[in-house]
């Protein structure tokens, strides 16, 4: 195959208020299921004003799938109850495999500038539903920054790209995960596997996203591709810089509550049920119940 992907769709993010109160932007989520598999869901997090984030995401639950957090600027403050405690801060990624269960919170910090960044959430297969949840932080100085003659920069975070291996490590889902800028007057193509689900997100500037369409792909825009082997970009007057996600479709049944996701609905309730009873968390301890403690409201 020598077949440029061609853009399937386009799809406007959409102001939300989630956790406790934090603004932000949901590229896609439960509403484009199962269009968009493996991915479930995007969250498009950023502000100058700390009132609209620093509430943040109290101790809530997940299971089933795994989440990664892309700080591009700012700083957010992890807890679980697998004993992890740290920051993330800007250039980090932090990803989550909530497998059997996992409670954790994540707490943005005020920042002296504006605090954005990207949530990702990957379906895990029904063999891994139930595996062992675990949790890294991959350091910005451990995603290698690639820079093309013609000045386009790749920041690496996942899969491999000219012989360079991303940082993150023993992945579920295959997946390549990058954060692309592509200088004006430039070009861009990336080899992708063939039949996997390919996505790219505009945060800043504009480009074209195909090499057929004339059309000019701004913020808060996301493009589905079609399938094909590579992607195109190339941009005009202005840069364009965009994350770029193709992963391995699993074509499992989705039954999705809130932060829980499984394959039934059974399973949904089984789950529901261990939270409330205090038998959720397979491995590790329960975070102390305190007063920000509370359901987590995410998606329907």
């Amino acid at each position: 195959m020598n077949n440029i992907r061609k853009i399937k769709k386009i799809i406007t993010a959409k102001p939300v208020v989630e956790g406790a109160g934090v603004h932000l932007k949901r590229v896609f989520g439960y509403h484009e299921m199962p269009e968009l598999d493996p991915f479930l869901l995007l969250d498009h997090f950023g502000s100058d004003d700390p009132a609209d984030y620093t509430a943040g995401f109290p101790w809530h639950p997940h299971r089933g799938i795994e989440t990664v957090t892309y700080m591009i600027e700012g700083d957010v403050e992890h807890r679980d109850s697998i004993g992890n405690h740290g920051t993330i801060t800007s250039g980090d990624v932090q990803w989550m495999t909530a497998g059997s269960g996992i409670i954790h919170q994540e707490m943005p910090r005020k920042y002296d500038g504006t605090m954005r960044g990207f949530q990702i959430w990957f379906n895990l297969p029904k063999s891994h539903k139930m595996m062992e949840p675990r949790y890294r932080d991959l350091k910005s100085k451990m995603i290698p920054m690639l820079k093309q003659e013609n000045g386009v920069t790749i920041n690496l975070i996942c899969g491999e790209y000219d012989g360079v291996k991303g940082p993150a490590k023993h992945i579920v889902v295959d997946n390549t995960y990058v954060d692309v800028t592509v200088p004006a007057d430039s070009t861009f193509e990336m080899k992708t596997v063939p039949d996997y689900k390919t996505i790219a997100y505009v945060f800043e500037g504009a480009g074209r996203f195909d090499a057929d369409s004339g059309k000019m792909i701004r913020p808060e825009n996301l493009v589905l591709y079609e399938d094909g082997d590579r992607v195109h970009v190339s941009t005009a007057d202005f840069p364009v810089r965009f994350i770029l996600i193709s992963g391995e479709p699993l074509n499992d049944p989705i039954a999705w509550r809130g932060p829980i996701v499984m394959n039934t609905q059974e399973e949904l309730v089984e789950a529901f049920r261990e939270y409330r009873e205090g038998t959720f968390i397979k491995s590790g301890e329960y975070p102390v119940h305190d007063e920000n403690h509370i359901p987590y409201k995410r998606e329907k």
